[in-house]
């Protein structure tokens, strides 16, 4: 901590950096997520997760490109299935934002929240559990069958 301003060089800043209940809020979840099996459980929920969305896109022939670490994940819509997102750049070129959009939309009238940009990531967490990941997929398998028009 000696490297962060004001004692040191790099500068750091965010909505709630150095907030008591912010701090201590993240003090007990990191304390949670070091027990055994905790984390690898959220790592493998994301994994079906992702792996189920990329499954379901598959089948209804709807370009996509899933990514995932840990509890983190994204996914883009493509414009073509021939296309491959590496950066900023490509994804502007290569997302479809107007499908996305059509599916953020459908799934929150679905009662399952997405970050309503495929540019942001989004995390799994210990209170998605087996079943929450299976509804979750269930409404997606709904919508994304939806999206071929």
């Amino acid at each position: 901590m000696q490297m962060v301003a004001p004692a040191g060089p790099m500068y750091q800043a965010g909505t709630l950096s150095g907030n008591p209940l912010a701090m201590t809020a993240g003090i007990v979840t990191l304390r949670e997520l070091i027990k055994p099996g905790v984390f690898e459980g959220i790592a493998a929920a994301t994994t079906k997760l992702v792996d189920g969305i990329q499954g379901i896109a598959h089948k209804y022939a709807i370009p996509i490109q899933p990514g995932h670490t840990g509890s983190m994940f994204g996914f883009y819509f493509l414009k073509s299935p021939d296309r491959v997102i590496t950066d900023y750049a490509t994804a502007k070129e290569h997302a479809d934002p107007v499908r996305y959009g059509r599916f953020f939309h459908a799934m929150l009238a679905r009662g399952v929240y997405f970050a309503p940009s495929q540019f942001e990531a989004a995390f799994v967490s210990s209170a998605h559990g087996e079943e929450v990941i299976d509804e979750t997929l269930g409404a997606i398998e709904d919508v994304i069958g939806r999206l071929r028009d």
